[in-house]
């Protein structure tokens, strides 16, 4: 084997509740899968089929940990999101088998440069840099698959102690198996991939100081401060 010419990239982990680590692979995120969001972005809710971006894995940070407000912006907004982890990787995969690779599941932020990304949206050019941006996705602790129910359950989102996002997952316009089997007919899923699933309505701006306190129902919390 070649020897690295830099050094070799450290891997960016998760906790799991047990104790334990989840090796991130890639991020992607689902864009407008609740109705309500759909609408406030002015855009129809209609099941056209998802639609996705991506986030690099080391844009995480970790439950908890501060969150520096990032550069060339004055708009940064929160995205409270149910994330799902990828266990068991593969193509084609059928909705009725999707849930059977899913590892777990976390509490997460797509956080988002609003002013970048509508700048991109008028010019008809990627979002990376209005969503890919370094920190860009405070994630909770990861609790297994088994007896989590991702079809239904509250998701809420408080900015220093107000509510700004609540709604139920059971709102999502594509489930997470319709999300997994349609992704995965696009690329070949991995262990260690993340899926953001899309965030409800009531999305708004954050200010350096501001306190984000996020939970899912039966599945965990997310916690970050903008510094």
């Amino acid at each position: 084997m070649a020897e690295l010419v830099i050094p070799a990239p450290e891997q960016v982990t998760i906790p799991t509740r047990d104790g334990g680590a989840f090796p991130v692979r890639r991020i992607f995120c689902v864009g407008r899968n609740y109705a309500e969001h759909a609408r406030e972005m002015g855009h129809d809710p209609d099941r056209e089929l998802p639609f996705y971006f991506t986030k690099p894995a080391d844009t995480v940070v970790l439950n908890g940990a501060d969150m520096p407000y990032p550069t060339a912006t004055k708009d940064l907004h929160h995205e409270m999101e149910l994330v799902v982890a990828i266990g068991t990787g593969g193509s084609d995969i059928a909705e009725a088998d999707a849930l059977t690779h899913v590892w777990g599941y976390c509490a997460g932020l797509d956080m988002t440069r609003r002013d970048l990304q509508n700048e991109a949206k008028k010019a008809g050019r990627p979002w990376d840099m209005g969503k890919g941006f370094d920190h860009s996705a405070p994630l909770g602790v990861l609790v297994p698959a088994q007896g989590v129910d991702p079809s239904r359950g509250r998701i809420e989102l408080k900015v220093n102690g107000q509510v700004r996002q609540t709604s139920d997952l059971g709102k999502l316009i594509w489930s997470v198996p319709e999300i997994i089997a349609n992704l995965s007919r696009l690329v070949a899923l991995a262990p260690g991939d993340l899926i953001m699933t899309g965030t409800p309505e009531g999305v708004a701006a954050v200010q350096r100081g501001d306190v984000l306190e996020g939970m899912i129902e039966g599945v965990g919390e997310v916690r970050t401060r903008i510094v």
